[in-house]
């Protein structure tokens, strides 16, 4: 009997377990596999290409490229700077919202969530629209006040980049965080009240250490989300291409070795040296920020 409940509970899980195998596994490995080999052109390049084996040849030629690296410098630069900001932020609304009654948190919670809801695609050419010296609304604002801005410029893509992944992400780690804080025994506030503790104290020396895992959680989906951003600066690069490049992140140029420049399995073994970079990086992550937490 306790065999035939165990087959049943694993039932369960096998639309899971086939969509894992035939969305990640398979696709992964088939990567690995394209990313071993290289067309090669015989003679003057008239001839067919044909396909051989290349081994680790497209690995080396991606961890000396300068391009590829580049990207993935300036993407972690821009994240140290923009994954601190999104989170302080969204800890603040949600202890915020932890103030209020249930009934008020909860609508402020929904109309917080609603740029969370936009698709990524929608929310970038709405900031993009907005940040246009033409029809956006930002630089004649910005002119009755005396500050002439270019969300356009080499010195404000980034910020203005930021500006749109924090107002779009921050609703979805709120969330996270408040429910954090609805774990933590009320008895706690109340007995640092009665101790003369102020609110700010309250949330400094109870609140913040018990969503601390929370935090954890929130900003290892932000470095994961970080390293793949494509959709905004591909949208930025159609209004200012000379400001954003076509290797500006290694999601771009990755999709150019892939799709422009038909080169499928250079581009392979680029997905998987980010893949890569991403598991050491949230493990790394995880492991600090665990110790802290301990």
């Amino acid at each position: 009997m306790i065999r035939s409940l165990r087959w049943k509970g694993a039932a369960f899980t096998l639309p899971f377990q086939l969509g894992f195998v035939f969305l990640y596994l398979l696709p992964i490995g088939y990567a690995v596999h394209e990313s071993l080999y290289r067309e090669h052109q015989s003679g003057l390049g008239l001839g067919g290409a044909t396909t051989e084996f290349a081994g680790l040849g497209n690995y080396t030629q991606g961890l000396t490229d300068s391009a590829f690296l580049n990207s993935i410098l300036r993407v972690v630069l821009f994240a140290c700077v923009q994954i601190p900001v999104m989170l302080f932020v969204s800890l603040v609304l949600a202890l915020c919202l932890d103030t209020l009654t249930s009934r008020v948190a909860g609508r402020f919670r929904i109309l917080l969530l609603v740029p969370y809801m936009i698709p990524g695609v929608v929310a970038a050419i709405m900031w993009v629209n907005l940040y246009s010296p033409d029809v956006g609304p930002l630089t004649p604002l910005g002119k009755v006040f005396g500050f002439h801005w270019n969300f356009f410029a080499p010195s404000m893509v980034w910020p203005s980049i930021g500006n749109l992944l924090t107002w779009h992400g921050i609703g979805y780690n709120m969330v996270i965080i408040y429910s954090a804080l609805q774990g933590v025994p009320r008895e706690l506030f109340e007995a640092a009240r009665l101790d003369g503790a102020s609110e700010i104290r309250v949330a400094r020396s109870i609140k913040v250490p018990y969503v601390r895992g929370a935090l954890v959680l929130t900003g290892l989906l932000s470095i994961i989300q970080m390293l793949q951003i494509f959709n905004e600066p591909a949208l930025f690069r159609n209004v200012t291409p000379q400001t954003v490049s076509d290797s500006f992140t290694p999601i771009m140029i990755i999709y150019n070795q892939a799709f422009n420049a038909g080169n499928y399995h250079y581009a392979a073994a680029l997905s998987v040296l980010l893949a890569l970079i991403l598991g050491v990086a949230s493990f790394l992550f995880y492991r600090f920020t665990s110790k802290e937490a301990d």
